[in-house]
Formats: C-alpha cells, sequence, structure tokens
C-alpha cells in the first residue's frame, strides 16, 4: 500500500518514531474494514482526515521517508467518492497541497485550513445531502495531542460520522501526567467536554493518567450513541513511555465487532505471513 516514489522535494515533513509506520498500517486495516463493511448499503463513502499534516513522515533524519495516513490511503484503490483532508498549519498544509497535485490530480480531494472550530460546519456542507443518497464518513481524528475539543467530535456525530482515533500523544517523564494537569487543565477539559477534572485527580502514574482518559472518551462517545470498539497496540517509544495504545473506532451506523474483528482477523494473518 506504500509507493515507494515519496521522496523529499524541500518541503514540509513530520519528524517521528519508527512506530508511527505501524500506526499508518493499523489504521488502513481499519479504512479497509470500514469500507467492507459499508459495501453494498451505502451509495458514497468518504473519508476525512482531521489533522492530515504535511502527508509524509520521516525518521532517521529522513533516511526514510513514508506516507501518513492520508497519502498512504489515497495510493490504494479504495472505493472512496471524497477525500477531505484538514490542516491547520500554514507549511503543512501548502506541502500537503503540493503532494496532492503532483500525484493525485485525479482524485477527488478536497484540503481545508479551517480552525477547529469551524470544521464541523464546513463539513457539513461538503458531505452529500441529496435525497434517498447514502453516504458513510469516516472521521480519521489523529493529532498526537489534545487538539481536537470534544465540541468537534459531537458536532460531527450529529451528522453521522464515523470515526477512527488513536489515542496517542506526547507521555513521558517531561510531558507526565502530572504536567497535563497542572499546565493545560483547560486543553483536557475541552478534549474530554468536562467542566472539571475531579475523575483524574487520583491518578499517579502516566499509565493511570492515559488509561483513565481513553475509559472517560470511550464513555462519552456511549452517551452519543455510538458504539464503541477498542484494539490495543504495544509500542517502544521515547515520545510515549507507555506499554501499549489504544486506537478506538466509534460508529452509529456500522458495527465497530465486525469492524474490529478484521481487523484483528488481518493482523493475525500478517503475523502468520511474518
Amino acid at each position: 500500500m506504500q509507493v515507494p516514489f515519496f521522496q523529499s522535494d524541500g518541503l514540509s515533513i513530520t519528524a517521528v518514531e519508527p512506530w508511527f509506520k505501524v500506526k499508518v498500517q493499523l489504521i488502513e486495516r481499519y479504512v479497509q474494514s470500514f469500507i467492507a463493511n459499508a459495501a453494498g448499503r451505502v451509495d458514497d463513502i468518504v473519508l476525512v482526515d482531521l489533522c492530515s499534516g504535511s502527508g509524509l513522515f520521516s525518521f532517521g533524519h529522513q533516511k526514510e521517508i513514508f506516507a501518513s495516513p492520508c497519502l498512504s490511503l489515497l495510493s490504494a484503490n479504495l472505493p472512496i467518492s471524497r477525500w477531505i483532508f484538514c490542516e491547520r498549519d500554514h507549511d503543512q498544509v501548502y506541502a500537503l497541497q503540493s503532494r496532492v497535485a503532483h500525484y493525485f490530480r485525479n482524485k477527488n480531494v478536497t484540503i481545508l485550513d479551517e480552525p477547529v472550530d469551524d470544521l464541523a460546519g464546513k463539513l457539513q456542507s461538503l458531505i452529500p445531502q441529496t435525497r434517498g443518497n447514502k453516504t458513510a464518513v469516516l472521521c480519521i481524528v489523529d493529532p498526537f495531542s489534545f487538539e481536537i475539543p470534544y465540541t468537534t467530535i459531537d458536532k460531527l456525530a450529529s451528522i453521522g460520522f464515523s470515526f477512527l482515533m488513536p489515542f496517542t500523544w506526547m507521555m513521558n517523564q517531561r510531558m507526565s501526567h502530572a504536567y497535563y494537569l497542572e499546565e493545560h487543565r483547560e486543553k483536557i477539559k475541552q478534549y474530554l467536554g468536562i467542566a472539571d477534572l475531579q475523575r483524574l485527580a487520583a491518578v499517579q502514574s502516566n499509565q493511570q493518567f492515559y488509561k483513565h482518559i481513553v475509559r472517560i472518551y470511550q464513555n462519552n462517545m456511549l452517551v452519543l450513541g455510538l458504539n464503541t470498539a477498542l484494539s490495543v497496540h504495544k509500542v517502544e517509544s521515547r515520545l510515549m513511555e507507555l506499554p501499549a495504545y489504544y486506537i478506538g473506532f466509534f460508529s452509529k451506523k456500522f458495527s465497530t465487532k465486525a469492524v474490529l474483528n478484521a481487523v484483528n482477523e488481518s493482523e493475525h494473518v500478517q503475523f502468520e505471513l511474518w
């Protein structure tokens, strides 16, 4: 699924750790499973990436360059009728626009640079609303931060979006649970859509903090009426010093259990082939 011709082009490339490559592959499997589950039940499938970045990742001082989820999925022959990529950093928007225009000019791609608070309204205007037209929208939410507030997710859920969310962010000795609770209280509250952080007051480790965040988020999605499924994946990282991380899939319209089962079967097959 990866495209070998991506090379340094003098534009913005996001430096990451090697495990990001595995995360991209997991996102690909989820998207493929979602499409298989939606096929035959809808007229159109739309993929939204709320935090697309520049489209390229690298590690080892750009010794290896690989596509982020948006360009990796564009490279595949998937039955997706529309692609909507969102990014707010000017340099990354320019890089993404240039790469899409160069490699994927035949694809139906829209790139948005709206502020987060304006995204829900803009996205709603871009989704087909024709009477009788059934559209499935899968929204990837992977900012590697707490950037996307819960209010945005709530608005998108109300218009039928399904969500794929890797719960990944900086979590180490410097960017610890204490740091987040002291320095970024408001951002955490906005991310979780809660008025206070009382439920996080008793956490005494990064791992406890992480699990509480995921549990609160999953409960919030259940309150919105979405079905939920979580998968867990090992990680070796200096940015995220935890033994594993979760990926969440949330949907009202489609079976989260069926999608997750297909992902797990795919991963098992890949392991056996390896």
